[in-house]
């Protein structure tokens, strides 16, 4: 079996040990050989949830991924394996009732799957009855993990905001209220697809500056968005606020999203009411939830807000939150051109980033969302706005890298781009590492852009 990569455990005085519990521990393996390779996205200490159709077979079935394989819930709830309290949520086509229950229903289910996938918690009797429910990839396919009825994007990251407004506004590039109160646009969920399926190019208005009157037709400015999905869990009644200090018992896990956006068609239609046709006509996210539990390692301190930034108001300021509310994720943008897929060039990196640099918090977007008494539902997804630093190599879209268009990236083949072209593929990939605990991955979230439709 291979060892993963040796490091120290947490010690008790970690300011994160007190959200840990032996699931976390980065000595366990499983006895799946390749959720212990030392670069496996989805080791014993991930177990993120998602939703697949195998092959031969019609009806959705809740799966968590271990290494390169499936666990079938569905499955292993008739075979009476799970808490009582999961079976009903984990035989259902998709997870909404599981982020329904709560945090103490996800926590003994996470705890029994750890048990049953640990090569020294698992009798090999057991064993056997378990592998009977591993799906292999070969032939299935991934669903979207939810019913989203609600989605909400949001624009936390300030290095983004600032990038964006220097191109449309050199003298005020933050607005006053941006620091002040997390800024979003409700986006449409019936156009969120599961990561792999193409992304046809829009039409809409767009007008250039040098022309007297908008015309219709294909954008020619169409991007991508490096962002982090987070879904809902219990979620609040209609009329009711969800404090801060709770909100992590709202927030059930992480998927990576990319919001599509044609720039031409953004910049002619957002004012004075925001994005409409340029973002509704596709969201993509990658297929398995990454809990919030599983990301308890990498927990990290809220942001600092430079020097003369105003404090958050009493209703998204918190201690806890404060110091811990940040997420140590790194995540990536690679680009696969049509031309390099001809010639078995690899994608080519565009731009990383760290999640830990967004302005406002995961729990301080969802506290506020529910403020003025909001209904946040379970499998409500919160786009967390495009993740960009304060260094170009990572800047989360085109529109940043390249300034609007006007400084094209250079490819290593020779191809440049603007914004993106027919055929091309965006690929976004995210990780957590830190010394002390296993590196989880995210998977990947990709999506190729088709020609425009007529």
């Amino acid at each position: 079996m291979t060892p993963p990569v040796s490091s120290p455990k947490l010690r008790a005085s970690s300011p994160v040990a007190l959200m840990l519990n032996q699931t976390h521990d980065p000595a366990r393996l499983s006895w799946i050989e390749s959720a212990n390779h030392a670069e496996a996205d989805f080791p014993l200490q991930s177990l993120p949830f998602g939703v697949f159709r195998a092959a031969g077979n019609l009806t959705p079935r809740i799966g968590v991924a271990i290494g390169n394989q499936i666990l079938d819930l569905t499955a292993a709830a008739e075979l009476d394996f799970l808490p009582i309290a999961a079976r009903t949520a984990c035989q259902q086509p998709t997870l909404n009732p599981l982020m329904a229950a709560g945090p103490a229903v996800w926590t003994a289910l996470r705890a029994r799957l750890s048990e049953l996938l640990g090569v020294d918690s698992c009798p090999a009797p057991l064993r056997i009855q378990v592998e009977r429910c591993l799906v292999p990839p070969a032939g299935v396919t991934m669903l979207l993990p939810a019913a989203i009825g609600g989605y909400t994007d949001f624009y936390a990251s300030s290095f983004h905001a600032t990038n964006v407004g220097k191109l449309f506004r050199p003298d005020q590039p933050l607005l006053p209220n941006y620091k002040w109160v997390p800024i979003g646009y409700h986006g449409r969920s019936s156009s969120i697809a599961i990561s792999g399926t193409p992304v046809r190019r829009p039409h809409g208005q767009s007008k250039p500056a040098d022309q007297p009157a908008p015309t219709y037709g294909p954008s020619q400015s169409l991007d991508y968005e490096l962002e982090l999905g987070a879904f809902v869990g219990p979620g609040n009644p209609r009329g009711d606020s969800i404090p801060l200090a709770a909100a992590p018992g709202h927030l059930f896990g992480v998927v990576l999203l990319n919001d599509w956006s044609a720039r031409d068609l953004q910049s002619w239609e957002y004012q004075p009411l925001g994005p409409f046709l340029a973002k509704n006509f596709a969201t993509t996210i990658s297929p398995w939830v990454v809990t919030m539990e599983a990301l308890a390692p990498f927990r990290a301190p809220a942001f600092v807000r430079p020097t003369g930034d105003p404090a958050p108001l009493p209703y998204l300021a918190d201690e806890h939150d404060a110091a811990h509310g940040g997420l140590a994720l790194n995540l990536e943008v690679r680009l696969l051109t049509e031309k390099m897929r001809a010639t078995g060039t690899a994608p080519h990196p565009l731009s990383s980033g760290s999640f830990q640099q967004m302005y406002w918090t995961l729990a301080q977007l969802l506290t506020h969302h529910a403020s003025n008494g909001c209904n946040l539902q379970p499998g409500d997804l919160l786009g967390s706005g495009t993740v960009s630093g304060p260094t170009p190599g990572s800047r989360g879209c085109l529109l940043e890298l390249t300034a609007r268009g006007t400084e094209p990236l250079r490819l290593p083949n020779g191809e440049v781009r603007r914004f993106l072209e027919d055929g091309d593929e965006v690929i976004l990939r995210g990780y957590a590492e830190r010394p002390g605990a296993r590196r989880i991955g995210l998977g990947e979230c990709r999506g190729r852009v088709l020609p425009a439709a007529g």
